[in-house]
């Protein structure tokens, strides 16, 4: 399925993602690359977003998430995610990994598809309404299969608008 065909089905997905996602913030992530080479260019693809107030801060706290548990949770999905005070409101990252990566997951297979969460230290509640939303989204196999489909950040992104 070509990405403006999935871009059909991902208009009802919108308000499912609840958060619009700039192009700059969605990265493809080139083949052979390593779960630390993926996590680096997300942390600098949300980086560039003014939310993020200290990209140090946010990158140390990824990689200690990722120190606590892989947040690779099975079926090709990644979820890095950190709640800082270095981050004023919730934004998204994605990155597709159409060969997969090596992520430690608890499936043991690769992860194609990551979507990193930047949000508050106090926004629990819009963290987990956010998670929710994209988890449910990524459940439905024609959005997956659609993402990966995709060769360029915009094509990403306009798949994600729904358009």
């Amino acid at each position: 399925m070509s990405p403006i065909a999935a871009a059909t089905i991902l208009k009802e997905h919108m308000s499912t993602f609840g958060a619009e996602i700039p192009v700059d913030q969605i990265v493809i992530i080139k083949e052979g690359a390593s779960k630390h080479d993926a996590l680096d260019a997300l942390i600098a693809a949300v980086c560039r977003n003014p939310a993020v107030t200290d990209c140090e801060a946010f990158s140390q706290a990824v990689y200690a998430r990722e120190g606590v548990q892989s947040t690779g949770i099975g079926g090709g999905i990644a979820v890095p995610h950190v709640r800082i005070p270095e981050v004023t409101t919730p934004t998204l990252g994605v990155g597709i990994a159409p060969e997969g990566i090596d992520f430690g997951t608890l499936d043991n297979q690769p992860v194609h598809i990551l979507v990193i969460f930047a949000t508050p230290e106090s926004a629990q509640k819009e963290y987990l309404g956010l998670l929710a939303q994209v988890m449910l989204a990524l459940r439905d196999k024609q959005l997956f299969d659609g993402l990966l489909a995709c060769k360029t950040p915009e094509e990403v992104h306009a798949l994600l608008a729904g358009g």
